[in-house]
């Protein structure tokens, strides 16, 4: 059904508005902690709302970020706090809110990617949006876990240090280890102070978040831990290394906090923890989707990253929501040469936009698409070939929401 609630931008005294309409959508309180940072993060004039009347009763939002691809780095849209209120459903509001979003930053020449973290995996693949990422939820017991005999440790030392402190240490190790970790985002001041927000109401029983740092002997930090203690329970927020010795340093501290019979992680697919362990059973994992990728200009997108191999292949290219990526294209690529143009040659791969979102960043392959009959081969060895160049050195993992956790 085709919407017939208007949708604008809203204004900066709507901010309280438009955030109560998402936490009742989310079900939480706005008064009790829901988006307690919304005034100081939200950019309202990325911020679209469906009205009805005087009532905003849907909404999305857009935070400009940096995101790290194979060999290299681009401009993104995170789309965040995507909500429509339960009594306005299935009136074809999301769908076009979604569709302006995507088509706003094609005709500003935007971000030429998208990305968000999907609350139900179902929703966005119709908008194009492909699953290009995912997180491996770690559960161990402590009591099994240990790290490997002769686990090079480093000489560094692992210092527990309060919030003021411990900050420009957390921001320097991850702008070092972000330029080549895939998947992770640029932070500036207040995505840190969103990362950091450590409301007593949003712990879940928790205490305060703790910092662990890793210190060189000479006082450089290369690594650090964020973590907090539940019942039994240590609960790891994030982890960040700048060696494999600070990262390896950091899990055996974390593996011997006391009074601590568990813990808990959510990190990349191949995560290095469970090859550290003598005992690799003792850390389980339980995946699920992490990274949703949207290719809002597929020509800027394409030719923004790196390929793992030569490649030069002709992609037909379906695109019906966003129909100015539509059409047949060649990409070529050797090293840092990229190039992605129009063609009248036969294509070699027929694909969806949705399809190339998730093979984007490295992890989801061509060749597993193709297996699930998503991707046409035209050409033989086609996939094979395409398969191996997009493919990363390493699982592609985003470490955190776009803004707010807590989403």
């Amino acid at each position: 059904m085709t919407t017939t609630f208007p949708l604008r931008t809203i204004a900066a005294h709507e901010i309280d508005a438009w955030a109560r309409m998402v936490t009742t959508t989310y079900g939480q309180d706005w008064r009790e902690g829901g988006l307690r940072n919304a005034a100081v993060s939200l950019e309202p004039d990325r911020t679209i709302a469906a009205y009805d009347g005087g009532e905003i009763i849907g909404g999305t939002s857009v935070y400009g970020r940096v995101l790290t691809v194979p060999g290299g780095i681009t401009p993104v849209a995170g789309i965040t706090l995507v909500a429509v209120l339960p009594t306005h459903r299935r009136r074809g509001i999301l769908t076009a809110m979604m569709r302006k979003q995507l088509t706003d930053l094609h005709e500003s020449g935007g971000e030429p990617v998208a990305a968000l973290n999907a609350a139900e995996a179902t929703i966005y693949g119709r908008f194009g949006y492909g699953l290009a990422s995912q997180v491996a939820e770690i559960r161990g017991d402590k009591r099994s876990m240990a790290l490997r005999p002769g686990t090079d440790l480093g000489d560094g030392t692992i210092r527990l240090l309060g919030r003021a402190q411990a900050r420009p240490m957390l921001e320097k190790v991850y702008e070092t280890v972000r330029g080549t970790a895939v998947g992770w985002v640029d932070r500036t001041q207040k995505y840190w102070e969103a990362r950091l927000a450590d409301d007593e109401r949003a712990r879940d029983g928790g205490t305060q978040l703790r910092f662990a740092v890793h210190l060189e002997p000479g006082g450089e930090a290369t690594g650090y831990a964020l973590y907090r203690s539940k019942p039994g329970l240590a609960q790891i927020i994030e982890v960040a290394a700048a060696s494999r010795q600070a990262y390896a340093a950091l899990w055996r501290f974390l593996i011997d906090l006391d009074a601590h019979a568990s813990l808990a992680y959510d990190g990349a697919v191949d995560e290095p923890l469970r090859h550290l362990l003598a005992d690799p059973r003792a850390a389980r994992t339980t995946v699920t989707d992490n990274l949703w990728v949207r290719l809002v200009d597929v020509d800027r997108a394409l030719t923004a990253r790196r390929y793992s191999a030569p490649l030069d292949l002709v992609l037909e290219v379906q695109d019906t929501f966003c129909p100015w990526n539509a059409g047949r294209r060649r990409l070529s690529a050797d090293g840092d040469s990229v190039t992605y143009e129009p063609t009248r040659d036969r294509a070699d791969l027929r694909v969806s936009a949705a399809e190339l979102g998730a093979a984007y960043m490295g992890g989801t392959t061509l060749a597993a698409l193709a297996e699930a009959g998503r991707v046409e081969e035209l050409r033989p060895g086609a996939v094979a070939a395409a398969s191996l160049a997009f493919r990363g050195a390493r699982e592609p993992f985003h470490p955190s929401g776009w803004a707010f956790p807590a989403f």
